[in-house]
């Protein structure tokens, strides 16, 4: 045996205030009946009997309720719709709300995302018939969808920020694995650019946001600038000290039976390579 599976759809008007009634009226007349897109409804399930099922808050038990059809007291009625018919016993329908009973206790109720419409749209599945038209709940839904997309934006920011925190942490043990290995650099080399001071650097970076001072980067270069000028200094200065002390080509080529050959040595500057004549 089938029978019609009924829903009846209120506008919503609970609020306890006159004003706010009549201005949710003027919004599903607008928004329903003159554009077609929706409104701010409750509705219930009627099949099998004279009552209709809904859901709605409470603060213990089953938020399941039902009440004469088309009668609910609290809200200002609108119309019905036949979604279908449905072949399951009357037996079985009640075990539905049985089962549905216990599924949606009335703490869980949610304006946008657990109401009284995807209520019905529950216990239609579970009935075989078409769920409830997109106009009764789309409002809700569009603020459900608004506030899982601001949810789940604020999600990946958190995962983003997470991930950059763990690879800075990777980048870090890294660079300090390098600086350990390098610890036998000559003391000639510049601090700047030893593995240590990058890593000494980096984490202070990933920690306080803190980059080395001007100042101790530029006494660091002050002391490189002027180690590399005495560097010079002496070469040069040792350098003439062995060009004056050694014989002239000339000279030696006549002291000996050697001739005398002009080479690039690595420094670049051209010394002298005897051979047998």
């Amino acid at each position: 045996m089938m029978t019609d599976v009924i829903l009846h759809i209120y506008d919503v008007t609970n609020s306890g205030s006159d004003k706010t009634n009549s201005t949710i009226l003027q919004i599903n007349k607008i928004f329903k009946d003159g554009i077609g897109l929706g409104g701010i409804f409750h509705s219930a399930v009627q099949v099998y009997g004279d009552d209709e099922w809904s859901f709605g808050f409470c603060e213990q038990g089953s938020g399941v309720f039902s009440c004469p059809s088309g009668k609910n007291p609290m809200y200002t009625y609108r119309e019905s719709i036949i979604l279908g018919k449905t072949n399951f016993s009357k037996s079985k329908v009640n075990q539905i709300l049985r089962e549905l009973s216990r599924e949606w206790p009335g703490t869980s109720y949610d304006l946008l995302s657990k109401n009284c419409n995807h209520f019905c749209d529950e216990f239609c599945e579970r009935l075989g018939v078409p769920k409830l038209p997109g106009w009764v709940n789309r409002f809700a839904n569009a603020g459900d969808a608004a506030v899982e997309i601001a949810e789940t934006t604020a999600l990946r920011f958190r995962q983003a920020k997470t991930e950059i925190v763990s690879a800075s942490k990777v980048a870090y043990r890294f660079l300090l694995g390098v600086g350990s290995s390098g610890s036998n650099d000559s003391a000639g080399n510049s601090n700047r650019g030893s593995p240590r001071f990058q890593a000494a650097w980096f984490k202070n970076l990933i920690t306080t946001g803190a980059k080395p001072s001007s100042s101790s980067e530029n006494g660091n270069q002050d002391d490189s600038v002027q180690q590399l000028r005495q560097q010079n200094s002496a070469r040069l200065t040792q350098q003439n000290i062995q060009d004056s002390e050694r014989p002239s080509l000339h000279q030696r080529s006549q002291d000996s039976d050697l001739t005398i050959a002009p080479e690039f040595s690595r420094n670049g500057t051209t010394t002298a390579t005897e051979f047998m004549a």
